[in-house]
């Protein structure tokens, strides 16, 4: 059986991570922000669970780090789109560049 090697999964995650910010950067929408997010962490993601997979010695750390990012990500999205909800309903838009009021 042919074996990939650890660099198809390392050029997917940089490729991942290029979309991420580039999604994070371009939009306007605070939901295509919170896309733009969550394609950074799965990016994250791919590296540690690659490392995990060809570096014997990582291998526990790897998978558990990538679970904590898994919880990490759902709980990001969570408190963000209650945050949008909100943000929503008080001016009828969820454009990024509206958001100034929000600023300490």
């Amino acid at each position: 059986m042919n074996e990939l090697g650890l660099t198809p999964f390392l050029l997917l995650s940089a490729f991942l991570f290029a979309c991420g910010v580039v999604c994070v950067t371009t939009k306007r929408n605070a939901i295509g922000v919170l896309m733009g997010v969550e394609l950074i962490l799965n990016a994250a993601n791919v590296n540690l669970v690659a490392f995990a997979r060809f570096k014997p010695s990582f291998r526990l750390e790897g998978q558990v780090f990538a679970l904590l990012v898994v919880v990490l990500a759902a709980a990001e999205a969570a408190v963000a789109l209650a945050i949008i909800l909100n943000f929503y309903n008080n001016h009828a838009t969820v454009d990024v560049d509206e958001a100034k009021d929000l600023r300490g």
